[in-house]
Parts: C-alpha cells; structure tokens; sequence
C-alpha cells in the first residue's frame, strides 16, 4: 500500500515529535507543522520532513498552509492535533485571561484545524485525531479550564464524526494520562509530585509520548476505516476512575 500523508500540528511536542517519527519509521510522510522555528527544523533535519511553521491559533495561516498543502496534488490521508497547554488551577484561582488562553490553544486550534482540513479531505476521505485528556472524562482536582477545555474537544470530535461520517472522514480522540513530556516537566521533576501522579494512576506509573503517540497513529491509518465517534484512554486506567487497590 502507498505511504500515507498526515499532517500533523504540534509537531515539536513530546507527543507530536513521538508520532512524527513513528509516522516516518512506518514508510509515511508526516508534514511537520508548529510555531518554534528553530525546534520544527531541527526535527524536520533529523527526520527528513517537509516542515511549514505557523501559529495555530490563527486561522487564518491554517487554512493558507492547508490550502496549499492541498495545491500540490497529494491527497491529506490523516491529521493529528497535538497542539496543547496545560493549566492546573482550582477555578477561583484562575484568572480570566488565563481561562480564555487555555481554550483557545486546546480547543479553538482544534476547530480551526477542522474547519480548514475538511474541505480537501472530503474528495478522498481521511482520518483526524484530537489529543483530549483523561482529565476530561473524570473529576480531577484543580483542572477545571484544561478539563473544559478537553472535555470541548471531545464534543466537537463527536458532533463532527457525525457530520464527516458520510464523506469518509473518521474524527476520534485519545484521552491520555499524565504523559511525561516537555510540557509537564514541571509536574514530574519534583519527587514528592511525581510520586503522587504515579500513585493515581491505576498502573502505578506515567505514561510516555511514544505510547500515546502509537494509539494516534493508529486511528489515523487507512486500515481503521470504521473506527470514528470514538475517545481511547491511554492512560494507565486512570480515565476508568479505578484505583490502584481495584485494579490489583
């Protein structure tokens, strides 16, 4: 079978510099798009990829990156959202410039990806993936803007799988765990922390970006052609709400 093409947005995070490789080890060509020049061609470098950087919270630059990715006569097989930020405050502590910048970088990115991605994608079909978060799914202490924020994305995964299901467009969402990434740096260095996060999760342990890229390139192959609706925990169990001593 030809080699897949997927974009895939946030390319340099922990997650999204995991699946671009895993993209590229498969024999596919992932499309490395993100903000930090710098980062994005260093790994666009190492891996031999086509690389476009933008900021993606203007939708005006995704949908001119898009259309011209669309111009050049390949079709877009996949798209993965990794874009992301991470906010852990209880409500009445966030400020509201704080709240409106989580949503718009975990949520509104997502839309306008969407928005954009479509349009080409429905001559072919295709495959589009979310990044969510367990936290969406089940309460979790002083998560209260990332989880609405999360908790978005998988509603509008829903509504627009119904919308695309016709058109051969799949949309799902994985939901993962605490991840140690770049981004969450700050929540694993500290012991004392660390240690607590592990004990949440039902494995007894945090997860890794290649783990949770894996599940993502997964829903964005050809192969998964009647998977979509769908929202996948990788997330050592913690999105089931058990607990170590239920799991035991």
């Amino acid at each position: 079978m030809s080699k897949q093409r997927h974009l895939v947005f946030g390319a340099t995070g922990g997650v999204g510099s995991a699946l671009s490789r895993q993209l590229k080890e498969g024999g596919n060509e992932p499309v490395l798009i993100a903000r930090n020049p710098a980062k994005l061609q260093s790994l666009a470098q190492d891996l031999g990829a086509p690389a476009h950087t933008i900021d993606c919270r203007n939708w005006e630059q995704v949908e001119a990156l898009v259309a011209r990715l669309s111009s050049e006569g390949e079709p877009i097989d996949g798209v993965a959202v990794c874009v992301g930020s991470l906010l852990l405050k209880p409500a009445h502590l966030t400020a509201q410039e704080d709240y409106e910048a989580t949503l718009e970088t975990n949520l509104s990115v997502a839309f306008g990806i969407l928005r954009a991605v479509v349009r080409p994608m429905m001559r072919a079909g295709g495959s589009i993936v979310f990044v969510s978060s367990a936290a969406a799914r089940i309460g979790i202490a002083n998560h209260e803007a990332i989880a609405a924020a999360k908790a978005g994305l998988i509603g509008l995964m829903l509504s627009a799988a119904a919308t695309y299901a016709g058109r051969g467009i799949r949309v799902n969402c994985v939901a993962p765990g605490l991840t140690e990434t770049p981004m969450t740096a700050g929540l694993t260095a500290n012991e004392a922390g660390r240690r607590a996060s592990e004990a949440v999760h039902p494995m007894g342990r945090l997860g890794q970006p290649e783990e949770v890229a894996r599940a993502i390139a997964w829903l964005l192959d050809r192969d998964q052609s009647w998977v979509t609706g769908q929202t996948i925990g990788v997330d050592g169990g913690l999105g089931a709400a058990l607990s170590r001593r239920q799991s035991g």
